[in-house]
């Protein structure tokens, strides 16, 4: 079988959310085969996309690789071009001890091809008694897309899910490399099978962690995991006072738990408020606690343990039933989408990190965007987008996540201690108008902050230079050595990228 076969004629293609259309677009789709090990498979496949890139490059089309179209910004869309679907490439292998270099913990690792889902990663990483350790709050993007794009994840005490990578084959026009840290990790043997070149540089390997669909087309990676473990989730409706903010802020979790939830330490926290009166109306609240993996545990269903009790899920399933509610039935909406427990006088229930993962339906009508501060700033920062909001108005909720800082040069969490403000609402001018709004005050008042790759984003390349500074020079300079031809460059290149300063 061929890893690479066209599907149907030139013509129009719509991402997963509705919210971005290639036009005069060819679509292909790169596909599994049956070989017996995976670096085996992974070679005849980048050859092949190699090929395909030539040929691309030949007939004066653009390339842009789509795993699950997921991201609701448009940095994967690009007109008058191939697209490259790779969620049928989508095996995942084990890693044997001789696979890799001394002292590193193969049993650890898993080789993933490129389409795999985070929901496909996840389960069978827990077939072999291993777990991720973080990931969105959906499971419905590939892997490798959730990586380029930094989805945050949001573990208190740890960073997004491109953490997890050890390793990434990505192919170029003139190459197939396997990129790595400079300590390595695959054996030379494993990666001479793969048919790449190896590259152990930790500035390429920082680069390709995230590298935002502007670096090549990722094939394959290496996935890293930790023993399985359980979590139990308490999520309620509280009203929280002003002053939690600063236990926030200080990263003060236990404070806050013992406070509204469990006096325990939390793996996970998260709230979703209102903006209008935020600390007048209950705040929606979730924590997952950690706990040491059993066999014997009082099982429960996804929506039991809370999966896709997030904003955009909410106001989804609210939205389908009231398509006539917006700003002034925000909280009634908040109320309505949000289920009553597992709270903490409800007996506990507890499932895997991937049991509590979910998949969302498509976002077409909602708006998502999102800034990462500095924690330290986070009370000033929250008493300045509420005051927006109560000024300019907007149907929107504003979620407050905590995470370390994230691995790659291009990781918006690159504060040493972040939180993640996600902005979710109906789609429409109004609360677009908002979210401008906002951004423009966090800027009046010097707050620094970054924006999600993947969500609405309101970039362009002077201000990436400058969120980013020397990361972003370091992430051009390790692009240039990585493809030196500004023609190829170019191949990888969209209105989007151009405009963001990342193929130029």
């Amino acid at each position: 079988m061929m890893p690479i076969v066209q599907l149907g004629a030139e013509g129009r293609w719509t991402n997963y959310h509705g919210t971005g259309t290639c036009e005069v677009a060819t679509r292909f789709a790169l596909r599994s085969g049956d070989a017996e090990r995976g670096r085996d498979e992974i070679a005849i496949a980048a050859r092949a996309v190699q090929d395909w890139l030539g040929q691309a490059q030949a007939a004066g089309r653009r390339v842009r690789p789509i795993g699950a179209g997921w991201s609701p910004s448009n940095v994967n869309i690009v007109s008058d071009s191939w697209l490259l679907h790779t969620r049928r490439f989508n095996r995942c292998f084990r890693v044997g001890g001789a696979d890799v270099r001394p002292g590193v913990e193969a049993a650890a690792l898993m080789l993933v091809e490129a389409g795999a889902l985070v929901d496909e990663v996840s389960d069978k990483f827990e077939q072999q008694g291993r777990s991720l350790w973080t990931s969105g709050a959906g499971n419905g993007q590939t892997f490798a897309g959730a990586c380029a794009t930094g989805t945050h994840g949001s573990v208190v005490g740890r960073g997004g899910i491109q953490d997890h990578i050890r390793a990434v084959q990505l192919v170029t026009p003139t190459g197939i490399h396997w990129i790595e840290p400079a300590a390595g990790v695959m054996s030379d043997a494993f990666v001479a099978a793969t048919g790449s070149t190896a590259l152990r540089d930790d500035e390429l390997f920082a680069a390709a962690q995230l590298p935002v669909g502007a670096l090549g087309i990722v094939t394959a990676l290496v996935v890293d995991s930790v023993p399985k473990f359980l979590v139990r989730p308490i999520q309620n409706l509280r009203k929280v006072d002003c002053a939690a903010l600063d236990w926030l802020a200080a990263g003060d979790f236990r404070s806050f738990s013992a406070a509204y939830a469990l006096d325990q330490d939390p793996h996970f926290v998260q709230m979703i408020v209102n903006p209008y009166k935020p600390f007048k109306r209950p705040a929606m609240l979730r924590f997952l606690y950690r706990e040491p993996w059993r066999d014997a545990y009082p099982h429960a269903t996804p929506g039991e343990l809370g999966a896709g009790y997030d904003a955009l899920s909410l106001l989804g399933r609210f939205l389908d039933e009231y398509p006539w509610a917006r700003g002034a039935l925000l909280q009634f909406a908040m109320k309505q989408g949000y289920a009553a427990g597992p709270d903490i006088d409800d007996p506990p229930v507890y499932g895997s990190w991937g049991e509590g993962l979910n998949t969302h339906r498509p976002l077409a009508d909602l708006f998502n965007a999102s800034v990462t501060i500095d924690r330290a700033d986070l009370a000033r920062a929250f008493e300045l987008i509420c005051a927006v909001y109560a000024r300019h108005g907007g149907s929107t909720v504003v979620t407050l996540r905590f995470m370390e800082r994230a691995q790659g040069l291009l990781a918006p969490a690159r504060f040493p201690h972040n939180a993640v403000i996600d902005f979710d609402g109906p789609r429409s001018a109004r609360t677009a108008e908002a979210y401008a709004r906002v951004v423009e005050r966090l800027d009046a008042e010097g707050i620094a902050f970054t924006r999600h790759w993947a969500k609405s984003c309101r970039l362009d390349a002077a201000r990436v230079a400058a969120d980013y500074g020397e990361d972003f020079r370091r992430w051009r300079t390790a692009r240039d050595r990585l493809i030196p031809d500004p023609a190829h460059r170019a191949l990888f290149g969209s209105a989007v990228l151009d405009g963001l300063g990342l193929t130029g």
